[in-house]
């Protein structure tokens, strides 16, 4: 079987994937700070699909890749090795995502990847076994702490999409009880009056009313989606740097 140098394709899916994974972890954390659960659930169903896509792609590749890359010393370890990791999660992700299961598995797989592609993007970096070897371990580094931001990440939206909503008792007819959802060590709903449940708006009947979230959770969720960015932008830079070449001098 010949062999096809699609380096370029693997560093692209890397883009791929930042932009994916960092468009539904924006738009779910939006959906929770409304209250919106059934939104949340939705796009984390949705986002499986394009997510679920990439992840095969990049498994296929990479064990492929594992077996075949004939690259001389280590680079098919260096390089493989991690994305194997990385197609891994991103399907292990997507299927709990479609079947809606608890993400925080799925964030625990990309917390013991992140280590490990910072692992080997360290000593890859001492080693150099790359021409670019800064540039490499920056990468690592980025995909790496995304990866182990993923494991907090996936608590919190666990938290705001699984557990059940809770109302308080039924009120006298006519009068509508007010409605909270769980909280987690402070996040709460702005007080609602009581009012006749004929006027309850119908931004409340649909779950959109401000929800009030601890200042470390926000803080959470944004550097993870903070930490996808940065991993996105090292993504991009890589790839323009090994485009051309990849182009210009065909296998």
């Amino acid at each position: 079987m010949a062999f096809i140098d699609f380096l370029a394709l693997q560093e692209a899916l890397l883009l791929v994937a930042a932009v994916l994974v960092g468009y539904v972890g924006i738009v779910t954390f939006l959906s929770i700070r409304r209250n919106d659960t059934a939104s949340a659930k939705g796009v984390l169903k949705a986002g499986a699909i394009p997510l679920g896509s990439v992840g095969f792609i990049a498994t296929a590749l990479a064990l492929w890749a594992e077996t075949t890359w004939p690259l001389p010393g280590a680079y098919n370890i260096f390089f493989t090795d991690i994305y194997l990791l990385f197609g891994a999660t991103l399907l292990i992700l997507a299927v709990s995502m479609a079947a809606s299961l608890k993400l925080q598995f799925a964030g625990l797989f990309a917390f013991i990847a992140g280590g490990m592609t910072i692992a080997y993007g360290w000593s890859g970096y001492h080693l150099g076994l790359t021409k670019d070897p800064l540039e490499t371990f920056l990468l690592y580094g980025a995909f790496g702490l995304t990866g182990i931001l993923a494991f907090p990440a996936t608590l919190v939206v666990d938290h705001y999409t699984t557990a059940p909503s809770s109302t308080t008792a039924p009120a006298a007819a006519g009068v509508a009880a007010p409605r909270r959802r769980p909280s987690l060590l402070g996040a709460t709903r702005a007080v609602q009056p009581i009012v006749p449940a004929d006027s309850v708006s119908a931004s409340e009947e649909s779950g959109a009313s401000p929800f009030r979230l601890p200042v470390y959770i926000n803080a959470t969720v944004i550097a993870f989606v903070v930490m996808v960015a940065l991993a996105g932008i090292a993504a991009l830079l890589y790839l323009d740097s090994t485009l051309p070449a990849h182009l210009a001098s065909p296998p």
